[in-house]
């Protein structure tokens, strides 16, 4: 009876482990993974709208009908990104993603408080090579630290209604996810002050 017992916890604890395994090794050796099925049909730093939702013809699972949706696959290996995003009518989010799919990031339009989402996006490394100005604060530009150089970002805009939808797409259209060309701006000293 005690041999039939510890064959039988033996066999459970060896399926746990077992299980748990596969799960956490899953993500690691997946070939299809968001960003491995987005690089062929996406630009690197650039915003790419993606077909509306079809349950035959999806390049995402479980993409919302009710949401236009744009893709920025991102690189910062050549420098910090500058993302712009116009608030659409109804809802407007963007998430941020390493290219292993954990969300590090996300801010929707009510917590942004403005007609456009505006944001730098770089490593931490290259948020520390910032000069340092007492004039300019965290209010006056909203930075986010990447945990990763490659990775995406989704950006989302809701459409309340059917007929809502195209102006949802065009909000995400004017969307913008570009290198930072100029040099982070500094905030004017009042002249006669030093």
């Amino acid at each position: 009876m005690i041999r039939l017992m510890f064959t039988i916890v033996a066999g459970v604890v060896l399926g746990l482990v077992v299980h748990l395994v596969s799960v956490l090794a899953l993500p690691r050796i997946a070939t299809q993974d968001a960003y491995s099925r987005l690089t062929p049909m996406t630009k690197l730093n650039a915003v790419t709208q993606l077909p509306l939702a079809d349950p035959n013809n999806s390049p995402m699972p479980f993409m919302d009908p009710a949401f236009a949706i744009a893709i920025c696959r991102y690189d910062l290996t050549g420098g910090p990104l500058k993302l712009t995003v116009p608030v659409s009518q109804a809802y407007t989010s963007v998430s941020f993603y390493t290219r292993n799919e954990i969300a590090y990031y996300a801010i929707n339009d009510r917590s942004a408080g403005k007609k456009v989402i505006e944001l730098d996006l770089m490593t931490e490394p290259q948020h520390n090579e910032l000069p340092e100005d007492e004039e300019i604060t965290a209010a006056d530009r909203l930075i986010i630290d990447s945990p990763s150089t490659t990775g995406l970002i989704v950006m989302k805009a809701l459409a309340a209604e059917p007929g809502l939808m195209q102006q949802a797409q065009s909000s995400l259209q004017a969307a913008t996810c570009a290198p930072q060309t100029e040099p982070p701006a500094k905030a004017e000293t009042p002249r006669g002050r030093r």
